[in-house]
């Protein structure tokens, strides 16, 4: 009698295990699938001395609008903003900033422009 609870309670145990593990995976796969259906242009940058590049192509098929920010080095020096620009699909674009003297950091920042035709 008391190997058959035992066995009851191992099965039930690893029923209630594989559950949670299965609950979990299903969460975290829908959290990919709802980051991968966000689409953003594929930017690099480039620092050359006081200049900064960034090359930027969107592959996708909705628009993605892009900044370049970029935060100089010395205190004195304006850290600055490139206008936002709208890359459409397979198109292809070149932000340019610059500071007097040396650059500290750069990035660009991503945006989705909204579906224009009705309905969508």
């Amino acid at each position: 009698m008391r190997t058959k609870r035992h066995a009851r309670h191992r099965r039930a145990v690893a029923l209630a295990a594989t559950a949670a593990l299965l609950s979990g995976l299903a969460v975290s796969a829908q959290a990919y699938a709802a980051e991968r259906d966000v689409y953003v242009a594929s930017c690099r940058t480039s620092v050359e001395g006081s200049r900064v590049t960034a090359y930027c192509h969107n592959p996708y098929p909705a628009t993605d609008r892009v900044q370049l920010h970029v935060e100089c080095a010395r205190w004195w020096d304006i850290d600055s903003d490139s206008a936002p620009v709208d890359i459409g699909p397979t198109a292809y674009a070149e932000l340019t900033q610059r500071c007097w003297k040396e650059v500290d950091d750069a990035w660009i920042s991503h945006q989705p422009v909204p579906d224009p035709r009705p309905g969508t």
